[in-house]
């Protein structure tokens, strides 16, 4: 899913947030107690799912400005897909005093934990994974930290996993490639090891490859085109991103396959997703709310400022009344929902 979650949308790149309206942890520049500055740490700017959650983000700081009377300003900064530069990022946010909290798509959820303690006492939400060792414990890990806005990756992949098993019931042998995101994160590493250990369980099933697509249709395009060389038999593709996904119906397509006559399925609930589900092209998808996630957390940071009532965990899979993993019968029975971001 995305987890991580989705490159390069139609918009242009964000700018970056280098410079920060100076403020302190209960006030800003002006003196006001009301008046917050939050700094959004991208895991890339350049990334359609980060992109999508600092929409929610700057979507709930205008609700929040006009609902209780306060100043909010926002900022992002570009990590670049790189695990030190968004490292010293939140190092940065947290000793300038520049910032009165901080919301982070974490790149690497165990290595952030390293900028803890914070220079200055200001609280961070993660989104999409968890700052700390265990990157499938939602609640707060490192002091510092007081909310998850994520859901298991372990058990998201094993949902999808789940879906595979199914669909291959009746093939044996049933050929399936796996294409995550970046082999090396510890997202996707934690999502590969419970596809595998869900789809090892059954002697019917054979994992023909693993890919990497780096949330990118073009490199998912050319990782999957080079699995079907030797695989024009295959049987599905199970893949933890859209914009993946959508690079692997391509090149299906280019190969002489049709889509919608193996298992094909997605993370992150795209607009071309959805759509892609209800017509059959996908077997399904498993749905993510960015948007809603950026909201969420800039709630909880502020409830924080404030002195409110904070929820540590954020479940992202509740945040619609959908199924986590949705089949065409199930976003048929939710006709207006249509995905919170483009692929």
């Amino acid at each position: 899913m995305t987890h991580l979650p989705r490159i390069i949308a139609g918009a242009g790149a964000l700018a970056l947030g280098i410079s920060l309206t100076a403020c302190s942890a209960t006030g800003g520049a002006s003196g006001g107690t009301d008046d917050f500055s939050v700094v959004f740490l991208a895991s890339s700017s350049q990334n359609g799912y980060n992109q999508a959650v600092y929409e929610g983000v700057k979507k709930k700081a205008k609700e929040l400005e006009k609902k209780l009377g306060i100043k909010i300003t926002t900022k992002i900064q570009d990590g670049q897909f790189d695990a030190n530069t968004q490292l010293s990022q939140l190092q940065n946010a947290g000793t300038t005093g520049q910032a009165s909290g901080v919301i982070v798509v974490p790149q690497d959820g165990p290595g952030l934990a390293a900028a803890f303690p914070l220079g200055n006492d200001i609280p961070v939400v993660s989104v999409l994974n968890p700052i700390g060792p265990d990157i499938d414990k939602m609640e707060p890990q490192t002091e510092g930290v007081v909310s998850t806005v994520a859901s298991p990756p372990s058990a998201g992949a094993e949902r999808q996993a789940k879906t595979v098993v199914e669909y291959c019931k009746d093939i044996d042998p049933c050929k399936i490639g796996l294409l995550a995101g970046l082999l090396n994160s510890p997202l996707d590493v934690a999502r590969i090891k419970a596809w595998k250990d869900v789809l090892g369980a059954h002697d019917n099933i054979k994992i023909v490859g693993t890919v990497e697509g780096a949330y990118d249709r073009d490199k998912s395009l050319t990782a999957v085109s080079n699995l079907l060389q030797a695989n024009k038999d295959i049987n599905g593709i199970l893949s933890n991103a859209d914009q993946q996904t959508m690079g692997a119906q391509i090149a299906l397509e280019n190969a002489g396959i049709d889509p919608s006559s193996i298992f094909l399925t997605g993370g992150g609930g795209t607009i071309e997703a959805v759509k892609a589900v209800r017509e059959g092209k996908w077997t399904n998808d498993y749905l993510n709310y960015p948007v809603s996630m950026g909201e969420a957390a800039l709630e909880q940071l502020v409830n924080k400022l404030r002195g409110e009532k904070v929820q540590a965990v954020v479940d992202a899979d509740t945040l619609r009344d959908l199924a986590p993993v949705s089949t065409k019968a199930d976003l048929d029975a939710t006709p207006d929902f249509t995905g919170e971001w483009n692929g």
